[in-house]
């Protein structure tokens, strides 16, 4: 895949979308049936949204896109991107597999969907870092909530980490 989200369906440019522009269309490529990377890619990086997988070595037990069949084998070492990214206050998970990941990793909780926990880690270097993990829905419409109302969750938690 060429980048995050590719399914036409997913929705998370449309989020992206109705989150900063009002409008779902605004990465949407329509006559192609993709999204404009050419647009969002440089938009992301304006925002300081970086984008990763919560997965190293993921093996899809079922071929289907459910969440529900995959199984991380290795996961990402979060510890090393933050690192990377001293700036970075929040990390967000689309889902309950990526937020169980996180909260694995973290020691801590998964948080309730739209919500987030306070989190710590110990970098390499010995230093703390705290963030907080933000469990947002999924982009899915396999995921039974609009997508007015997951762009408003999504607003909310980007408003909060002051992601504008």
């Amino acid at each position: 895949m060429e980048f995050y989200y590719p399914n036409f369906i997913n929705d998370m440019w449309r989020i992206f979308g109705l989150v900063y522009f009002g409008d779902k269309d605004r990465f949407v490529d329509q006559r192609h049936k993709t999204f404009r990377l050419d647009e969002l890619r440089p938009f992301l990086e304006e925002k300081g949204i970086a984008l990763s997988d919560t997965g190293r070595e993921v093996v899809r037990e079922k071929d289907n896109a459910a969440d529900k069949h995959l199984s991380i084998k290795r996961h990402i070492d979060l510890a090393d991107i933050l690192s990377g990214l001293p700036e970075c206050e929040a990390v967000a998970t689309t889902g309950e597999k990526a937020a169980s990941v996180v909260a694995e990793i973290t020691g801590t909780e998964i948080p309730k969907t739209g919500e987030c926990a306070e989190c710590s880690l110990t970098l390499k270097d010995g230093t703390i870092r705290s963030f907080r993990h933000w469990r947002m829905p999924s982009s899915s419409r396999a995921y039974p909530l609009k997508i007015d109302r997951k762009a408003e969750m999504y607003a909310r938690m980007l408003q909060t980490i002051e992601v504008h």
